[in-house]
């Protein structure tokens, strides 16, 4: 199918072909474009822009992956669909930096169609592709990770993550940045850093942030997040666009008569009257 450029929605409309050409290619599952299209109705509500909270939280992002001794980003068939080229950007952008597949629904194809991806953008090494440690507590298969990677990890970002591993990696004594654009997913409210962006401008900007930040490398002073904060800020702007929306919406009613007191059309019946 060719897209028009002319057409309101290319951008959407290419990112969800893509993910389609992912899906027939094993690199995303069914579940995954349900995610998808979950997400992208929260971009809609966020003004399908990076907002100054999301902006806040991706400078704070890039100071802790700075400060970390051993920081990780965790990639699934989204993340690898979407996302490749600024993964690979933000590798380059933070010296050390481990690159580890997980996924949910695991199969060795699937391993292999993500390593694929991340090193068709030019990424050198992937971990995880034969786990050698397992997350306590966790019944599916991202329970198991790389015991140099995400196992050993002081610092871990999880974009487009799941609940229970944010909350069995916190458990670890990890520090965990999301990157979801639902600011009520779970793993936005059990991350320690939450980032409400979508995907690609959010390992973009933290890219970046990472090249302009000055913390010393390792040097494992965090900066204080408050995640209530930043959370907040991105409830605030979904209130506030739709308020702004229902406020278009009744200034173009102005006017006009209301719906029940239009004269019916020639040949319809009116309104039925209630009985007392």
């Amino acid at each position: 199918m060719r897209l028009s450029r002319r057409h309101p929605r290319y951008a959407s409309l290419r990112v969800r072909a893509a993910l389609a050409r992912a899906s027939r290619a094993g690199l995303v599952v069914p579940e995954g474009l349900i995610a998808h299209g979950r997400g992208e109705m929260f971009d809609y509500l966020l003004g399908e822009r990076t907002t100054p909270g999301a902006r806040r939280a991706e400078r704070w992002a890039a100071q802790w992956l700075r400060a970390a001794r051993h920081p990780v980003v965790s990639i699934n068939g989204n993340v690898a669909a979407l996302a490749a080229p600024e993964i690979v950007r933000l590798a380059a952008a933070r010296p050390g930096l481990a690159v580890e597949v997980n996924l949910f629904h695991r199969t060795p194809k699937r391993v292999r169609a993500v390593v694929a991806a991340l090193r068709h953008a030019g990424l050198a090494e992937v971990r995880g592709k034969r786990p050698t440690a397992r997350i306590p507590g966790l019944p599916s298969d991202r329970a198991l990770v790389d015991r140099e990677g995400i196992y050993r990890a002081d610092v871990c970002v999880v974009p487009l993550e799941d609940g229970d591993r944010t909350e069995a990696l916190r458990a670890l004594g990890k520090r965990v940045i999301s990157s979801d654009l639902n600011p009520l997913s779970r793993t936005s409210q059990r991350a320690d850093l939450p980032i409400v962006d979508e995907v690609t401008r959010a390992l973009d900007r933290l890219a970046e942030s990472v090249t302009r930040d000055r913390t010393p490398l390792g040097s494992g002073d965090f900066h204080p997040v408050d995640r209530g904060a930043l959370l907040a800020a991105a409830l605030g702007t979904i209130g506030r666009n739709l308020t702004r929306r229902a406020e278009a919406a009744r200034g173009r009613s102005r006017g006009r008569p209301a719906r029940s007191a239009r004269r019916p059309a020639r040949g319809t019946p009116g309104r039925s009257r209630r009985t007392p």
